[in-house]
């Protein structure tokens, strides 16, 4: 079985995805969460279990392998269940390069949006270089939705490119981040999702901290 260790759910935006991958397809996992170091740094914590001192880091304890990067361990999944990704040749290159992107990427609103589950706000300006980055999203998902007709991003299924921009679905219902329609209704499909609901509601209840 595989062992995904994860940071706080209130803050760990990379943790969510292969968290909320997992749980969404019904992979068995067991959960290990190790919090931020209030006010330091995480990395001698994390190097216990993670070779970069980062998170997450998926174990898979039948052969004792370590995967330490988010794309990475979709793709080692991904070899185990085939439906990580789209089945369809042309939706899965797309899904692929869509993630790629969402893991390479999108830096301003990563800065300027930190995930932060218990927060409700409204920013007070979007700048140019924000707006670049919800635009270009915004391009994606309805790209992603039009052209393969489903209700997730590259389909009938939720597959991994919907995993990867899960974070972005909560950044926009907490800092009010305006998308087209068509997006809108992926976020708010996003947002109902059992498994989303799950993080959300753990990670209100934990402590807050500076990290």
């Amino acid at each position: 079985m595989y062992t995904l260790w994860i940071a706080n759910k209130n803050y760990s935006s990379w943790s969510l995805r292969p968290w909320v991958l997992l749980k969404t397809l019904g992979i068995p996992f067991s959960e290990q969460l190790s919090s931020f170091e209030d006010g330091k740094s995480s990395y001698e914590k994390f190097r216990a279990f993670s070779p970069t001192g980062m998170l997450p880091c998926l174990i898979d304890g039948n052969k004792d392998i370590k995967i330490w990067d988010t794309l990475a361990i979709a793709e080692y999944i991904a070899e185990d269940y085939a439906q990580v990704w789209p089945s369809d040749k042309t939706a899965r290159a797309w899904a692929r390069s869509a993630a790629a992107e969402m893991h390479s990427g999108f830096t301003v609103l990563r800065e300027v949006c930190p995930l932060n589950c218990i927060l409700s706000t409204q920013l007070n300006e979007i700048t140019p270089e924000l707006q670049s980055n919800i635009d270009r999203i915004d391009e994606l998902w309805s790209e992603g939705l039009t052209k393969f007709g489903g209700e997730w991003l590259a389909g009938d299924q939720f597959t991994a490119v919907d995993a990867f921009y899960a974070p972005v679905a909560l950044r926009a219902q907490i800092y009010g981040l305006k998308f087209s329609a068509i997006s809108q209704k992926w976020i708010d499909r996003i947002l109902q999702l059992p498994a989303i609901i799950e993080w959300v509601e753990s990670a209100k209840k934990e402590p807050e901290i500076e990290h």
